[in-house]
């Protein structure tokens, strides 16, 4: 199955990340926080969007900061996805 966003909406996959305390000790991605960094995996046209046109920054592949609790949460085929808007994206890391 395929994830098609509409108007200024972008799909991500939150990326789990290993930390590590100063003290050496190795925190999973299940003892911290929800994450914020993701991967963009489809992003939608743009267009106009309540009266103002919107240009999409983000491609596929993007690694990027979200907003910490912005989205909606789906599953599908056992993975899970995260539809945000543009806006709710930070910044895109490179």
């Amino acid at each position: 199955m395929n994830i098609q966003p509409l108007a200024d909406r972008v799909v991500i996959k939150m990326v789990e990340m290993e930390e590590t305390t100063k003290s050496g000790i190795v925190l999973p991605g299940t003892a911290k926080e929800k994450p914020q960094m993701a991967e963009v995996v489809a992003v939608g046209p743009g267009g106009m969007v309540d009266g103002k046109e919107v240009k999409m920054e983000l491609k596929v592949g993007d690694r990027v900061i979200t907003s910490k609790y912005s989205g909606t949460e789906v599953k599908l085929d056992n993975e899970e996805y995260t539809i945000v808007k543009q806006s709710d994206v930070l910044a895109i890391v490179k």
